[in-house]
């Protein structure tokens, strides 16, 4: 078969994938509207896989040779069996093994026993693509139940963006929504091929147009210290202080904590909470504790 034999081929391979995909099934919204195609659009493929709608449309026309690792993305978007990607690797005449996965982050233990130390102070332990992987009693009452939110979700961007106590939350929420996708545009550039990104993204770029927009500015940040202003239900206005601080033995993991300054009333209001949660002190996802979630 010819290279442009393959390259057709190829094309004809991946719109008949997405024709058998509706909306529903790769966790976006459905308008419930009539739609011109039979599953999923071009612009749906190419925002999941977060790729330009040009460079997938010119991949299905087999004008363009695309690389392995977005190959893969779309083997993922598109619930690719091994059999089907390993053809469709064949097409593309590329090498069909697999990407090496990354082992799941669990928090570190000085960093689970420092949260339990942390009595008055709420505080997270954040992880690769701003994953939150740990939080104590603190961080929970101030934010929101953790442990209601599904392992695979809590993501920091995913809640700012997907939460609507986030907006509530943070009277400012547009500054801190958009700082959160310039420091989302960090992280993906330490790890360019991480599976799990792009599909963040790709959800994240379909569900709102204000992320849309601002991941398009290219804008970057990185996760240092700062101050925020949260609208608390049960102890009112709130000015914190966060720091963060990087854990030696796993650099890929990151404690963010909130203060107050002594004497003021954002310090009266974290003491109040504290004796508030005292009886909930709830931390970490383990075999003993609960998940959760930031803002």
């Amino acid at each position: 078969m010819s290279n442009n034999a393959r390259r057709n081929e190829l094309g004809e391979f991946l719109k008949a994938r997405r024709s058998e995909l509706s909306p529903h099934m790769v966790g976006l919204p459905d308008t419930g509207g009539s739609r011109r195609v039979k599953g999923l659009r071009r612009e749906e493929v190419a925002l999941l896989a977060a790729i330009s709608t040009d460079y997938y449309t010119r991949l299905e026309q087999g004008r363009i040779q695309a690389s392995a690792p977005v190959l893969d993305t779309i083997a993922r978007v598109l619930h690719l069996d091994d059999d089907e990607r390993e053809y469709m690797f064949e097409l593309a005449g590329k090498d069909t093994s697999r990407p090496r996965r990354r082992t799941t982050q669990k928090v570190q233990p000085q960093l689970r026993w420092l949260l339990d130390d942390l009595i008055t102070t709420p505080a997270l332990v954040f992880g690769r693509r701003m994953d939150i992987l740990a939080w104590n009693a603190m961080a929970a009452a101030l934010i929101t139940d953790f442990a209601k939110i599904p392992e695979k979700e809590r993501n920091y961007a995913r809640l700012i963006f997907t939460d609507p106590s986030a907006r509530e939350l943070y009277p400012d929420w547009e500054g801190v929504a958009h700082t959160a996708v310039a420091q989302l545009r960090m992280e993906a550039a330490r790890d360019p091929k991480d599976p799990r990104m792009a599909q963040l993204v790709g959800e994240l770029s379909m569900q709102d147009e204000d992320f849309r927009r601002w991941w398009g500015a290219h804008r970057v940040a990185t996760r240092t210290m700062g101050t925020k202003v949260l609208r608390h239900p049960t102890v009112g206005d709130l000015t914190l202080d966060w720091d963060t601080l990087t854990c030696n033995s796993d650099p890929e993991q990151q404690l963010v904590t909130w203060t107050a300054e002594p004497g003021t009333p954002s310090h009266d209001g974290l003491r109040i909470l504290a004796s508030w949660a005292t009886g909930d002190r709830q931390h970490a996802p383990d075999t003993t504790s609960r998940p959760g979630n930031p803002g």
